[in-house]
């Protein structure tokens, strides 16, 4: 990060908002050390002048800098929250194929989440045309260990209905590859997330599921998907999940072919107050 000292009015802000003590004043003159500097930009948002910028440009671009206003940042709260409450998990899709630009929005919301040290280490692979090559592979792991799970009398009847459905699934999938899709529900996209740190992954993919919906479209989270990966290594090879890396979400996305006319109620929540 660097300061322009023309600019700078030493209002300290900068200095005061910088988490890993980074800053000092230098005759009343902010002054970046870049010694434990994490790029957070706290420092570039906070600045009243825009006197700081960050020296990296090939991978922080002040291009992407966009300065406040209240139109077009802010967000009535009783809107926002019947957003939240009107989304559903969409398993129902047109044949409508997704443009790239709004592909590009939903990675866009996943890149600008915040992560843990500012380590921004979710990444995402996105799956189109292989979608039939990665369904084959999902079926024929969870078709196999369906029969290790009924075979073992102490599996649980949760799990057995699970590894019964798995069967079906992939016996449908035999006899007609175009058919019924139960996995990915003839979704045209899918988008896996992928971190280092789970909070991270999990928190891309709750902002990526808002934009999602704001984008008229639909998804659910594929939990078939995370199963088969911790059985079989050679689908996380297909979808070039690192070695420290871990499968945090697989979101099938498409536009929804049933469109809901309404909220539901939900539980009352359990809330502790210390």
């Amino acid at each position: 990060m660097v300061v322009n000292t023309d600019k700078c009015i030493g209002c300290t802000l900068c200095k005061q908002d910088c988490i890993v003590n980074d800053i000092v004043m230098i005759n009343g003159k902010s002054h970046v050390k870049n010694k434990t500097c994490v790029k957070c930009g706290h420092c570039i948002a906070v600045c009243p002048v825009r006197a700081i910028s960050c020296d990296d440009e090939k991978d922080y671009s002040m291009n992407e800098v966009k300065e406040y206003n209240i139109e077009e940042f802010s967000i009535n709260p009783d809107v926002l929250m019947n957003f939240m409450k009107f989304r559903r998990s969409v398993r129902l899709f047109s044949k409508k194929d997704i443009e790239e630009e709004k592909i590009d929005k939903i990675i866009e919301a996943g890149k600008f989440t915040q992560t843990s040290g500012n380590f921004q280490d979710v990444s995402y692979v996105v799956v189109k045309d292989k979608i039939q090559v990665l369904r084959k592979m999902v079926l024929q792991t969870l078709n196999s260990q369906a029969d290790h799970l009924l075979y073992d009398k102490a599996t649980p009847s949760q799990i057995r209905m699970y590894a019964n459905m798995w069967k079906d699934m992939y016996k449908n999938f035999v006899e007609d590859p175009d058919g019924e899709d139960k996995l990915f529900s003839r979704a045209p996209l899918l988008i896996v997330i992928k971190s280092n740190n789970i909070v991270n992954g999990a928190l891309a993919a709750s902002k990526m599921e808002l934009m999602i919906n704001a984008l008229g479209l639909g998804t659910y989270f594929s939990g078939f998907l995370s199963r088969a990966v911790n059985f079989n290594p050679e689908i996380g090879k297909f979808l070039q999940i690192g070695d420290s890396e871990e499968l945090v979400a697989c979101m099938v996305i498409g536009y929804p072919k049933v469109h809901y006319k309404r909220t539901v109620p939900r539980k009352d929540v359990n809330i502790t107050r210390l």
